[in-house]
């Protein structure tokens, strides 16, 4: 049997009531966090292309656009909002598979969901099940995509938007594999917007979301697709991540769907930048606290996990150098910004780096941290040298957020509260909120929609 056609019939096999409470609140609670992040998201400059793309849309649809007061089709909502929740690198990850995962799955289940008149409780159900799928993918070959230029959360995540949109448009088990299969054939997204910092990443989570959506559309219509699109000589794995061992492990996880949740690992993020920085901000902050401040620093020294530096260190010159969204892969950079401007928040990458900021980061230089556990954990180590000859360590084992520091309800929905004050739309969180908390019983997703179209720019 094939790995689509084993995934869709071990999902069918569960059903929503089966999914444990304490998950079931985990997944709204992620899909407020990130509801709350495209809002914000809609409000700033990186933001701003995608607003500026849906007003030129033509037509009328069933589905939301963050910060529109209009209605959609489900594949242009899909990729605006799947765009915004990942413009800001706020959205959620989790980190031993490197997805993230909610900027693509929340965007094609609410899309979808309004779309095709499903139930909260089926939207609630399908976006879990198919988190759990996009999960196991990455920790199948965790790094392998990657290390090949490739964001898993796109070309990953395409097959599973495909699957998500398929269920909720009612589709047989023979459909939802061909839309598995015609998902592979749009998967995209590479890393090579890190040689400019360029916007366009945000494009990969919301082009996989509008794939999902479309594959399943036309697999409706009769397009067929390889049914090995995971597995084969050409698939997933093989294209994607180099690995075709890959399937075999991922094949013997799928008997673990139903009893193990992977969902309550996934990580809340608390700054807006990349997620391998955020323990290094973390150790910063210890020093700042402790009174450090940048007139006293000779030097910083980061000790960074090897497959978190290719990402955040390289090339060394051009990261020391960045400046507004740049910064948010740019680990000199963002340890000066928070020594400088004593925070790191949305209003740190819609400007450029402080002079002082500038200076402190050319005084700074990164080495290898030896057996790091990354991916499993984000550990960070900072080594400052003081101009009175003294020196300060700080490590971190692991970043706020993450599975070995779990974040509280209240911290995630303050994040929420706060993100929708800075874009300017306070007074729709109560409703949004509510909508979210009563997905389980929510005969339709009007009462999301009228709540998300209340936060509208007019």
């Amino acid at each position: 049997m094939s790995l689509s056609r084993a995934i869709v019939d071990r999902l069918r096999g569960l059903a929503d009531a089966d999914l444990p409470e304490d998950v079931r609140q985990i997944a709204k609670l992620h899909i407020l966090d990130v509801l709350g992040v495209g809002l914000a998201a809609a409000a700033s400059s990186v933001g701003r292309p995608y607003g500026v793309y849906a007003g030129k849309l033509t037509g009328q649809g069933p589905s939301t656009i963050l910060a529109q007061p209009r209605g959609f089709s489900a594949a242009d909502a899909a990729l605006v909002n799947g765009g915004l929740i990942h413009s800001l690198e706020f959205d959620d990850t989790h980190t031993g598979s490197i997805v993230h995962g909610s900027s693509v799955l929340a965007a094609t289940a609410i899309a979808a969901g309004e779309a095709f008149r499903a139930s909260g409780n089926a939207v609630l159900g399908t976006y879990v099940r198919w988190y759990e799928i996009f999960i196991r993918i990455g920790l199948a070959a965790a790094g392998s995509f990657q290390n090949r230029g490739f964001q898993l959360t796109s070309v990953g995540g395409t097959l599973c938007a495909a699957g998500i949109a398929a269920e909720l448009a009612g589709c047989d088990a023979e459909t939802t594999v061909m839309a598995l299969g015609i998902g592979l054939s749009q998967a995209s997204g590479v890393f090579e917007f890190l040689s400019n910092g360029s916007t366009v990443k945000s494009l990969h989570p919301g082009w996989a979301a509008h794939s999902g959506i479309t594959a399943a559309m036309l697999a409706q219509a009769g397009l067929t697709g390889p049914e090995t699109a995971i597995e084969g000589r050409f698939g997933l794995f093989a294209a994607f991540a180099g690995d075709r061992s890959a399937a075999d492990r991922l094949r013997e996880s799928l008997t673990s769907i139903g009893r193990d949740w992977h969902l309550r690992d996934v990580a809340f993020k608390f700054h807006p930048c990349c997620h391998y920085l955020h323990p290094f901000i973390e150790a910063a902050s210890t020093l700042a606290d402790d009174g450090i401040r940048p007139g006293m620093i000779e030097a910083i020294e980061c000790r960074v996990p090897e497959g978190a530096a290719g990402i955040i260190c390289e090339p060394w010159a051009g990261k020391q150098a960045a400046s507004g969204h740049a910064m948010r892969w740019s680990l000199p950079a963002v340890v000066a910004a928070r020594f400088a401007d004593g925070a790191v928040g949305s209003a740190t990458f819609e400007r450029p780096l402080s002079d002082e900021g500038r200076t402190l980061a050319g005084r700074t230089s990164w080495t290898l941290l030896p057996e790091a556990d990354f991916p499993s954990r984000f550990e960070a180590e900072i080594h400052c040298r003081l101009r009175n000859g003294e020196a300060r360590t700080v490590r971190i084992e692991d970043a706020y957020g993450n599975r070995s520091r779990p974040a509280s309800a209240a911290a995630v929905e303050a994040k929420f509260r706060g993100n929708l004050a800075g874009a300017g739309c306070a007074a729709a969180a109560d409703a949004i909120m509510a909508a979210v908390n009563g997905l389980d019983t929510a005969p339709s997703l009007d009462g999301l929609g009228a709540a998300l179209r209340s936060a509208a720019v007019h």
